[in-house]
């Protein structure tokens, strides 16, 4: 027995009853209607800076998040790259804005924000997806030159644009920062451990963040993706010898693609994610990931 009284529960099951068949009409109908109206209008008005952003995982983003409405400003060192993924993306009636940026050098990160304020209005999300990795081999032979690159790059810079992009954020009422980790964060790579460290600190910046920025109405998030089939990863998932090994690790047996990253960053920044601040998602085809 329930303790509700039997005519409360009839009221009940007779208006849920008819919410559910009108909704299994409705999806029945026109399903991909549906399901695109929930998706393209999800992030409307809103303008989205994503870093190194005309190819791989940054260009997955921005796609993600233009096609559910919002202005992607995207960037890149080489400007033959800027104009590439411009075109590509406004073919896809993708509202888009391009500039090339180098976000290891302070002026260029300056002079990305600017330019987006001028043109777009204002700043509510940032893709920190930039990266680089000079060195592949044992740890111990890196040197300071190395460390130095990676740090700064891959860290440092996230740091720096957040807290660039953060005061107009406020402006506008919120915001979300999204930083691009890796499973190599969880369990670094043979071969590529500066880099690998890089992307643990990259989770320890977004847990500390989150806290401070939540106060803002700012929610910090991360992703790690597992091997995703780019340009960037391209000499593990070329390599058949350390792809058979890796293939043992994963529940799902194939290498993921850039969309797979991409939709999980356009979630994270939409209001369905509106109660998740400080988390990392590891998108990884069921590798076990823990520090």
């Amino acid at each position: 027995k329930s303790g509700f009284p039997t005519s409360y529960i009839y009221i009940y099951l007779s208006y849920h009853s008819s919410a559910i068949a009108q909704m299994t009409f409705c999806l029945r109908t026109n399903p991909v209607g549906v399901q695109r109206n929930m998706s393209q209008s999800s992030l409307a008005g809103k303008v989205a800076i994503v870093t190194a952003s005309t190819d791989g995982i940054g260009l997955a983003a921005a796609q993600a998040l233009g096609k559910r409405g919002a202005h992607v400003v995207v960037s890149s060192r080489k400007q033959t790259n800027v104009d590439k993924a411009v075109a590509l993306l406004q073919g896809q009636n993708i509202q888009v804005t391009g500039t090339t940026c180098n976000v290891g050098e302070g002026k260029e990160r300056e002079k990305l924000v600017q330019m987006t304020l001028e043109k777009c209005g204002g700043i509510d999300i940032l893709v920190s997806n930039a990266a680089v990795n000079p060195f592949f081999g044992n740890i111990m032979d890196s040197t300071e030159d190395v460390w130095d690159k990676i740090l700064s790059v891959n860290v440092k810079s996230s740091f720096l644009m957040t807290k660039l992009v953060v005061p107009h954020m406020e402006k506008r009422g919120g915001g979300n920062v999204v930083f691009v980790s890796s499973v190599a964060g969880y369990q670094p790579m043979q071969a590529l451990g500066p880099y690998s460290v890089s992307k643990t600190a990259l989770l320890g910046l977004t847990r500390a963040l989150a806290p401070d920025l939540a106060q803002s109405n700012i929610r910090v998030n991360c992703v790690a993706p597992g091997v995703i089939k780019t340009r960037f990863s391209s000499a593990l998932w070329q390599n058949e010898d350390i792809m058979d090994e890796f293939k043992k690790q994963l529940s799902i047996k194939r290498i993921g693609e850039p969309e797979e990253i991409g939709g999980v960053i356009a979630f994270l920044c939409s209001d369905e994610a509106s109660y998740i601040t400080g988390e990392t998602i590891t998108v990884t085809g069921g590798i076990n990931c823990r520090l």
